[in-house]
């Protein structure tokens, strides 16, 4: 066994040299120590004290990566090969493991599959036992030290003696734990709270809250509100520089090859850059008419004759924001501000339909063009609000026609996390005859006391329990809103509620009241007055 060390002062100065044996023993007694504050504390020590050069690799060790989230490359193997022999040469290092994995990835071409095996092999005899379990796991993307990327982010913040807002706003910005960390340790709590958001880094969207009506949206706005149409569409956000362009979804997958018309509208037709937009995209019939969630997310997931699909179903695209023009970030700025930088890139084409009232009629008006037109509703946006990436709150505001049907519930599974305990997760029917046809599920709509409430009610109706779902007489009713109806090859009933959630129990309506599943069909054709259809 090697008896070497890591050349840190005893004062816990910063290191010449980090060795990979001190990451292998950070790790043992991150597995060994159970409370949370103690990982933050050894984490936050081991990087304070790392060269500045192996931060970045021991943050993605860390979180069970290879390389930095923002590294495009891969290893390509499943483990580490067996060694059985002692340790060979020098002891290793953080950077001698950064080098190596890089090695590995770069193998290409015939015989790749072997050098990445002999690289790998190269890197495991020169670790010991200890080491060569730590490197297996990094491969294999599983720590098993109970540290989370959270819990990452917060040693991150008190090696650097910074505010955690202030890191976790960064992680926003960079969308890179190991760049995060780079960041705060070279330039300390003033480098964070400098962090903006970086081009084809995507961030996450910002999100709104649910409103009752435009008496809560004008109090809570201060007496004016922009008012938005809310298009039944998928959030897309883009990043453009010349040439370069990339397009996120909402859940921050790269979508820039499946939407080539975005592309080009961003390359071709927009002002600006460099520049990140966020918006909505919605397709759209023949007629210009927006066509169902469905068939938009058909050009979402097409990876192949993207150009032939694009024909068949053209996009229409709706910008709202602007995070970025001309380089220079607009978060902090307020919403009426970003608009007029939006109104510059976009020359005033591509936004969504919009109005700032300051009554609750002029609201009204707004909202009855919106669904006229085949829309949701509207959205509700403070003039004075920054953006945040993430953040959900009153700045933003929903305001949705919600359509309601009557449901029988006729199983339900069971609840899983804050849920335990519970059936949770509700089978909802429609009534077809003599017979029950399934329509959707949901877990929303109801307090803690009512499904604890609920739970009981149904376990007394219950018929059949395979371990996971428990099926119930059809006997209790409840109101549900959905968004939309939907074609459904799961159901036999052939037809989907999109966005379920109950809005209430009927205990006053008995279960031969409910929706039938004709009636169901007919609010399914009903839709086609505002929205087109692929036939």
């Amino acid at each position: 066994m090697r008896g070497a060390r890591r050349a840190a002062a005893d004062n816990g100065g910063v290191s010449d040299v980090a060795l990979f044996a001190d990451f292998a023993a950070l790790c043992a007694r991150l597995a060994a120590t159970p409370g949370r504050l103690e990982k933050r504390r050894l984490v936050a020590e081991y990087l304070r004290a790392l060269p500045l050069e192996a931060v970045p690799h021991a943050v993605a060790y860390l979180t069970g990566r290879p390389f930095p989230p923002s590294d495009p490359r891969v290893l390509g193997v499943r483990g580490l090969p067996p060694v059985e022999v002692e340790p060979e040469g020098p002891p290793l290092t953080i950077a001698d493991v950064a080098a190596g994995f890089g090695a590995v990835a770069e193998a290409a071409g015939p015989g790749a599959r072997r050098a990445r095996e002999e690289r790998l092999l190269a890197l495991a005899r020169r670790a010991t036992p200890a080491e060569r379990a730590v490197l297996d796991r990094i491969i294999g993307g599983e720590m098993r030290t109970g540290v989370s990327e959270g819990l990452v982010l917060e040693a991150i913040a008190q090696a650097a003696g910074a505010d955690l807002a202030a890191a976790r706003r960064a992680a926003l910005f960079l969308g890179d734990l190991s760049a995060v960390a780079t960041l705060a340790l070279a330039g300390g709590a003033d480098a964070l709270r400098g962090a903006a958001p970086r081009l084809f880094v995507p961030l996450l969207p910002m999100l709104a809250e649910l409103a009752a009506d435009f008496a809560e949206v004008l109090a809570a706005h201060g007496g004016r509100t922009a008012l938005e149409f809310k298009y039944d569409g998928a959030r897309i956000q883009v990043h453009a520089d010349g040439e370069r362009v990339q397009v996120w979804s909402r859940r921050l997958s790269d979508v820039t090859a499946s939407l080539p018309d975005v592309v080009a509208v961003a390359r071709h037709e927009l002002r600006g850059a460099p520049f990140i937009l966020d918006g909505e995209v919605v397709a759209l019939d023949a007629a210009g008419r927006p066509l169902p969630f469905q068939e938009l997310m058909r050009r979402f997931r097409r990876v192949h004759d993207v150009e032939a699909l694009a024909r068949e179903i053209p996009l229409a695209i709706h910008f709202f924001d602007c995070l970025v023009a001309e380089g220079r970030s607009l978060i902090d700025a307020p919403y009426a501000e970003r608009w007029e930088a939006l109104t510059a890139v976009t020359g005033g084409r591509y936004l969504a339909e919009r109005a700032v009232v300051a009554t609750v009629e002029e609201a009204e008006a707004f909202r009855r063009r919106a669904v006229a037109a085949g829309h949701e509703g509207v959205m509700a946006k403070d003039l004075r609000s920054p953006y945040e990436p993430g953040g959900r709150g009153k700045r933003w505001l929903k305001l949705k026609v919600a359509e309601t049907i009557d449901c029988v519930i006729v199983a339900a599974d069971r609840g899983s996390g804050r849920r335990v305990g519970w059936l949770s997760n509700y089978h909802l029917a429609v009534r077809d005859g003599e017979r029950w046809a399934e329509v959707g599920k949901t877990f929303k709509g109801l307090t803690d006391r009512e499904f604890a409430e609920m739970t009981t009610r149904l376990w007394a109706l219950a018929v059949r329990d395979d371990g996971f779902t428990v099926s119930v007489r059809p006997e209790v009713v409840v109101e549900v809103e959905y968004n939309e109806i939907q074609k459904s090859p799961t159901y036999p009933s052939g037809l989907a509620l999109r966005f379920a959630r109950i809005a209430r129990i009927r205990d006053d309506k008995a279960p031969g009241h409910v929706t039938t599943l004709a009636e169901l069909r007919e609010l399914y054709e009903r839709q086609f007055r505002a929205k087109g259809r692929v036939v």
